[in-house]
């Protein structure tokens, strides 16, 4: 009954909610296991269990991953009372842990071009470039850039097409660089390994679609080639690009289109890294310090 119960579940987030293939397989997972740890069906779920299940995880996950958990919760119990199957939502009795305001991790205009240039002349060095052309450049998340396909990436034009979140449509624009190191890379690109594979930008030595694990590898190896001693990930170039942007006086709503955001608030965030930055150069050249 469980089982086919999140696969119901499952099925709601792909169609209704049009959520992405990875946040269903989180928002499952997060589900599943609260109903493994409790050993109750969800219909007998109270407030008080969902509570002490989120206080148990306290003690190994950060008070932003509870509240995520807590936020996949609350959206399969709304599910099962849209479907009938509860009258109430145990979660809207349940407090979300307190979080501080998340400012990420963010390269300087200087380190993203030590890591994009670290020293190589192979095709997978040439791929490489490209990717974090496109992760910097134009904005992406590491899963649009594994996803990314040749027919949507317009180089006379200068604009690239993304399917994002919720598979929705958004148009970036191409940058000179990130243009170039595309077209190098697309000139040694292998052969597909299969038929439904000839679209993909990017391939592994097999010639098959990229991994969000290979590019998370390959970020952390081309920062360490650099110096770059900052703990980082794809996302980083993401970030990287959002607050540089608004560091060099782009309009926050451009960002916002640019980045992908549903809400402006999300692309808020990057306003508060622009502050810690100016806020740092003032104080350090304040008359009275």
């Amino acid at each position: 009954m469980e089982k086919n119960c999140l696969s119901h579940y499952a099925a709601y987030l792909r169609v209704e909610r049009r959520l992405s293939k990875n946040t269903v397989a989180a928002y499952v997972a997060d589900v599943a296991g609260l109903l493994a740890a409790l050993d109750m069906p969800p219909e007998a779920v109270a407030a008080a269990d969902v509570a002490a299940y989120l206080g148990g995880l306290s003690a190994t996950v950060t008070k932003r991953s509870q509240a995520r958990v807590l936020s996949a919760l609350r959206s399969f119990f709304n599910w099962m009372v849209l479907e009938g199957e509860r009258k109430d939502n145990p979660c809207d009795r349940v407090d979300a842990p307190k979080l501080g305001r998340y400012i990420p991790q963010v390269l300087s205009v200087e380190e993203v071009d030590a890591i994009i240039r670290v020293p190589g002349d192979t095709d997978a060095w040439k791929r490489d470039r490209a990717i974090l052309e496109m992760l910097y450049g134009c904005g992406l998340r590491v899963s649009e850039a594994c996803s990314l396909r040749i027919s949507c990436v317009y180089l006379e034009e200068r604009f690239v097409r993304i399917v994002g979140k919720g598979n929705k449509e958004r148009l970036v624009p191409l940058g000179e660089m990130a243009a170039e190191a595309f077209s190098d890379w697309l000139a040694v690109r292998p052969e597909p390994q299969r038929p439904e594979y000839a679209d993909f930008a990017f391939l592994n030595r097999f010639a098959a679609p990229l991994s969000r694990v290979s590019v998370f590898k390959m970020v952390k190896s081309r920062a360490a080639a650099a110096g770059v001693t900052k703990e980082i990930s794809p996302h980083t170039f993401r970030h990287s690009f959002a607050t540089h942007l608004i560091e060099n006086g782009a309009d926050l709503r451009v960002v916002q289109e640019m980045l992908g955001h549903e809400s402006i608030l999300t692309t808020e965030i990057y306003t508060h890294i622009d502050q810690r930055t100016w806020q740092k150069a003032v104080l350090e050249h304040h008359p009275r310090r």
